[in-house]
């Protein structure tokens, strides 16, 4: 039995990785790709088979952000060509569930730029959950920034089921890439969220120029934070971004990295999200066999797969959509 395997079943058994091994993870050879990557496998299919969680996300407003984000083309300190808009009307974000709906995504991500949201902003939020909620058997997701307690607590009775805030690097490495706001201001919009009673959505953005002791480090605080969902983002550098033309990593490193998030974070959704199409590549498949839920369609200024394509890759793999299609009476 291969050493990754053996490291599997004692995480089934209750054992915490170590700071130690879960480097030892990130250093392995290529030779011990397909090993690792079969433990991490065991972990996923003991806690959710071979199912897949679809996810798609609606950029509800682009751009004007004050923030210096480094890897964001969307923040102040860039000059990527994109498209910017204030808040759409709820007919889009209707229209985007229905879309969602169609394509079996589970969960529908609502987000919009900015440090957060204004109080009208939550509203209009509000407002298009109730309906969407009247209408499907659909998880909303919002992602709008650093929220106010009063803020939080609409959004839960309004159908919000998870809200996501990244802390997107470890500690150490945050203010090499953000100084406009803290990671401990991260760290408190999520327990913010944990205390409103939604779901915690929380994941990393791997390839800014990082160490690999900053990406365990960030595994291990998300495992202390106890987030539902680990969206593991994958830098796609965009021109116009201080992080304009960084290269740093390959397919193979990138499902060592999922490995890493399993076996860290066992029990919980690990997401294949932005920039998955430009780093794992053709090794896009293999990444199911770690994590458990991927986005379809379009990112925030970014282009994704065609569906299709991701429908055809769950098929050929014999993994199923995790999905119930039935509309609200």
């Amino acid at each position: 039995m291969s050493k990754w395997k053996e490291l599997a079943f004692e995480v089934l058994n209750g054992h915490i990785i170590s700071k130690e091994e879960a480097l030892d993870i990130l250093n392995s050879t290529d030779m011990e790709l397909l090993e690792l990557l079969h433990g991490a496998y065991i972990i996923r299919h003991h806690y959710y088979g071979n199912k897949v969680k679809l996810n798609m996300l609606i950029n509800t407003k682009s751009g004007l952000c004050p923030e210096n984000c480094g890897y964001c083309s969307q923040s102040s300190i860039s000059n990527a060509p994109i498209e910017k808009y204030r808040m759409v009307d709820q007919d889009t974000i209707l229209k985007g569930a229905e879309q969602a709906y169609q394509l079996q995504a589970g969960t529908y991500c609502i987000v919009a730029s900015g440090r957060g949201p204004s109080n009208h902003e939550v509203d209009q939020v509000v407002s298009a959950v109730k309906e969407i909620k009247d209408k499907y058997e659909l998880k909303i997701c919002a992602c709008l920034g650093i929220l106010k307690p009063e803020q939080a607590a609409m959004l839960k009775e309004a159908g919000v089921d998870r809200y996501n805030h990244n802390l997107n690097t470890s500690e150490n490495h945050h203010d090499s890439i953000m100084t406009s706001h803290t990671y401990q201001d991260r760290v408190n919009t999520v327990e913010l969220i944990k205390e409103a009673g939604i779901s915690p959505c929380s994941g990393v953005i791997v390839g800014m120029k990082e160490k690999k002791e900053d990406v365990v480090n960030v595994a291990m605080s998300l495992r202390v934070l106890d987030a539902d969902s680990i969206p593991v983002n994958f830098l796609h550098a965009i021109d116009g971004t201080p992080l304009e033309g960084t290269k740093e990593l390959n397919p193979r490193y990138c499902l060592k990295v999922l490995a890493l998030m399993r076996y860290v974070n066992p029990t919980k959704e690990i997401r294949i999200s932005g920039g998955r199409e430009v780093n794992l590549g053709s090794l896009q498949p293999l990444g199911l066999y770690a994590a458990n839920s991927i986005f379809v369609g379009d990112y925030l200024t970014t282009s994704g797969q065609e569906t299709t394509a991701d429908h055809q890759m769950l098929k050929d793999l014999g993994f199923e959509v995790d999905f119930v299609k039935e509309t609200v009476q």
